[in-house]
């Protein structure tokens, strides 16, 4: 159990720090929030520090809806983007520690029921996390399917099964062993996932990582309730409209959303070895390159060499369904993550992008 010290409030946040965090830290990490958002024009900005037991820090500033006085407050739920790739690459990680799937495993021995072009047949899965398979998007998901996807009812497994053999029944569009960042990608490693399991991706996410590893604010699409609202152009979009995030279908490639803290306690697994959630063998796996692509591409993060500031390489990842913007930065090195999140996809961004290196300097 970690030794804990003091507690202090941030933007209504109980914050929990371990021994050895000093209050001016805290104060520096106030401080570059403030200055951020200050900067950034997006209605509302969160950030948090991450430690090997899960959150040290959070703090929000801002509103959850442009136009009306509620703030958004660091235990509100923001939504994740593609940044709920990572999840999904570390369930598969769960099912080889499981026994239940194989690093190696190819595509026709993962889907043996689905038509597969010659293509396809031996790429393994890893090149599919690596986005270096060279499936393209336009395939299955392009602007049609983009229009229609949210008046489909089928089960949403079953839509990812079509999905998966539309991706897989043509060869390749791209160019196999070269970097093209997919949302299909997420979608066919999900649909591997309902394969194996027998069960919705949704439902995996719940019982195989959000409950173990304590996260209760886990969910699907837009934020609902007493939540922030997601902007576009400006325009607060409603959560319960059609439009307020991706089609659920491509839940696995980023459609998670949670709380700060919760997803500290995920990010925490890269920091703390897994803490017996994910073995020490995968969590390598899941964090180094997947293929000999550029930018360098793991399960759900881009490794980035060469960070002094990190004490080593660095994982990263951005998410945005055009409505929300996370960046997020994992430094195994020094055992620290540094996570920004906003409610608004365009000045959301550039607000993120500032507060990640204003928190690395106030560390």
């Amino acid at each position: 159990m970690m030794n804990r010290r003091h507690f202090l409030s941030a933007a209504g946040a109980l914050v929990v720090l371990p021994a050895g965090i000093a209050r001016a830290g805290v104060a520096s990490w106030d401080a570059a929030l403030d200055q951020a958002f200050a900067a950034g024009g997006a209605p509302g900005l969160g950030g948090m520090i991450v430690g090997p037991q899960g959150a040290i820090w959070t703090g929000a500033r801002g509103v959850r809806r442009a136009g009306v006085a509620d703030a958004v407050t660091a235990n509100d739920q923001w939504h994740l983007g593609s940044n709920t790739k990572a999840m999904t690459a570390a369930l598969y990680g769960r099912l080889v520690d499981q026994g239940q799937a194989r690093w190696d495993a190819s595509l026709s021995s993962l889907l043996p029921d689905v038509a597969i072009d010659p293509a396809w047949r031996d790429v393994p899965l890893t090149a599919v996390m690596g986005h270096v398979a060279g499936l393209s998007d336009q395939t299955a998901m392009g602007t049609a399917w983009l229009m229609t996807a949210r008046g489909d009812a089928r089960s949403l497994s079953d839509q990812r099964r079509a999905l998966a053999e539309a991706f897989l029944a043509v060869p390749p569009a791209g160019t196999p062993g070269t970097f093209a960042y997919a949302n299909g990608n997420y979608v066919l490693v999900g649909a591997v996932i309902e394969r194996i399991t027998g069960r919705p991706w949704e439902q995996v996410m719940q019982t195989d990582l959000f409950q173990p590893l304590g996260i209760e604010s886990g969910g699907f699409g837009a934020p609902t309730g007493a939540q922030p609202w997601g902007h576009s152009r400006g325009r607060a979009v409603d959560p319960a409209g059609p439009v307020s995030d991706n089609p659920l279908a491509m839940g696995p490639a980023g459609t998670v959303h949670m709380t700060l803290a919760d997803y500290g306690r995920f990010l925490s697994v890269f920091l703390n070895g897994g803490d017996d959630w994910l073995s020490a063998d995968s969590r390598t796996r899941l964090t180094r390159p997947m293929g000999n692509g550029q930018p360098p591409y793991a399960g759900g993060w881009i490794v980035a060499e060469g960070q002094p500031w990190a004490g080593g390489p660095a994982l990263t990842h951005d998410g945005s369904n055009t409505m929300w913007h996370v960046s997020t930065w994992v430094a195994p090195g020094t055992q620290r993550a540094f996570v920004a999140v906003s409610n608004d996809g365009e000045a959301g961004r550039a607000a993120c992008q500032a507060l990640i290196p204003g928190l690395i300097r106030a560390t």
